[in-house]
């Protein structure tokens, strides 16, 4: 059940780390993989910081998520924002046009 409950957090935090982004996300996939990781970021952070990681389903998506958009704002700077997702293809064949 632990492993369902990584999933689901990680698909939200994902989801929402696409949101808020501005973008379309890396797919279902890898926004789950991204929400996930962002998750043990995001707790490794709140720990750091002497944060209890007692918080709740709330605490816990929003710890993720903020440790999810870090990790995009990493990915997308060592990328120069390229390979972003589907939203960068997008850009690319208008502005070809």
């Amino acid at each position: 059940m632990h492993i369902v409950w990584w999933i689901v957090v990680g698909l939200i935090a994902g989801w929402a780390t696409g949101k808020l982004m501005r973008g379309s996300g890396y797919g279902v996939i890898m926004d789950i993989v991204v929400g996930i990781v962002g998750a043990l970021i995001g707790g490794f952070i709140m720990r750091s910081l002497g944060f209890a990681g007692r918080g709740g389903m709330i605490y816990t998506i929003l710890v993720a998520i903020g440790g999810a958009v870090l990790l995009t704002w990493i990915i997308r700077m060592v990328t120069g924002g390229r390979g972003g997702g589907r939203g960068d293809k997008d850009i690319n064949i208008r502005r070809a046009a």
